[in-house]
């Protein structure tokens, strides 16, 4: 095998699987055989939002593979590619990794402006999932994977096997399935895990970073389980009032960009804070929502 160049992209060899579950959730849900939403200004925005993203990533993709190129020539082992347990230790890895990023992007605002727009939607279905970045090869979060290559995992394995967690990641972007097995729920990222990381719910924000494994999510403290007694609500805090595709793939850019002029003083903490960050702590953080949610429910328990 080339350890430079990939034989396969598992994300491309998936877009006819990704185009069918997506028509045949659509059908099931029309036969009333499946719950799921869809809109079609939504899903068109999905649609288009996921085939931008391509583009993008081929203007990108080229800056990303260089550097990673780079550090593999610099590399501190010769990992083979025909090893089994190579390609254990790179899923762990590349999935630790992936949880990494992610909370990253949710917990820091200019990385968030790169990510937001993969929750905007307010629906939960498989055209959700496609909903991608215009944006992320710019915001440089290809960097956090540069330390598998410096290992000495092949850049070609790491494409692979990111390629594997993106395809996984696909199916859990659903509501027409309920729970999974309780020690697959134990384990790995689930429909059920997924949805509670895309509800806007005080109780749920920020939760559920997983890729593949939702261990990590219970090793660092970011687990959240579903609850039936508290129905998901989708989207951002606040949700965009319109389809208009480049107020979803830009807004937040366009947002940090604006307080950064009113107040250039305070340009880092607008940049570098928590999404909805303010010097004087007026706007909404998710802490802050979620230590509100935690005061009201505290209010609403009677003493003993």
């Amino acid at each position: 095998m080339d350890p430079i160049k990939p034989a396969f992209d598992p994300v491309t060899l998936a877009i006819p699987f990704f185009v069918l579950a997506v028509v045949l959730e659509i059908a099931l849900a029309r036969l009333k055989l499946a719950h799921a939403n869809y809109e079609t200004r939504d899903t068109l925005a999905s649609l288009t939002m996921g085939l931008g993203s391509n583009v993008a990533g081929l203007l990108t993709g080229g800056a990303a593979f260089a550097a990673s190129l780079w550090v593999y020539q610099h590399r501190l082992f010769d990992i083979p590619m025909t090893a089994i347990w190579a390609w254990a230790a790179v899923f762990l890895l590349e999935d630790l990794t992936y949880y990494g990023f992610h909370r990253l992007s949710h917990e820091r605002r200019f990385w968030w402006a790169a990510h937001i727009n993969h929750h905007s939607s307010q629906h939960y279905n498989l055209s959700t999932a496609l909903r991608q970045t215009w944006t992320g090869g710019l915001a440089g979060t290809w960097a956090l994977w540069l330390p598998l290559a410096f290992l000495g995992f092949p850049p070609a394995m790491i494409a692979i096997q990111k390629g594997i967690s993106l395809v996984y990641q696909f199916w859990i972007h659903t509501e027409a399935i309920g729970r999974m097995p309780r020690w697959f729920e134990a384990v790995f990222n689930t429909p059920s895990h997924h949805r509670v990381h895309h509800a806007r719910n005080p109780r749920y924000l920020d939760r559920n970073y997983a890729g593949i494994l939702i261990v990590w999510d219970k090793l660092f403290g970011t687990f959240q389980p579903e609850l039936d007694e508290e129905k998901c609500r989708y989207g951002i805090v606040r949700n965009l009032g319109d389809f208009n595709i480049l107020r979803v793939a830009f807004h937040e850019w366009a947002g940090m960009a604006r307080d950064m002029a009113r107040d250039p003083r305070h340009a880092l903490g607008y940049i570098f804070g928590p999404p909805g960050w303010s010097p004087d702590g007026s706007r909404d953080t998710s802490a802050k929502l979620r230590a509100q949610w935690e005061a009201g429910r505290a209010a609403e328990t009677p003493a003993e």
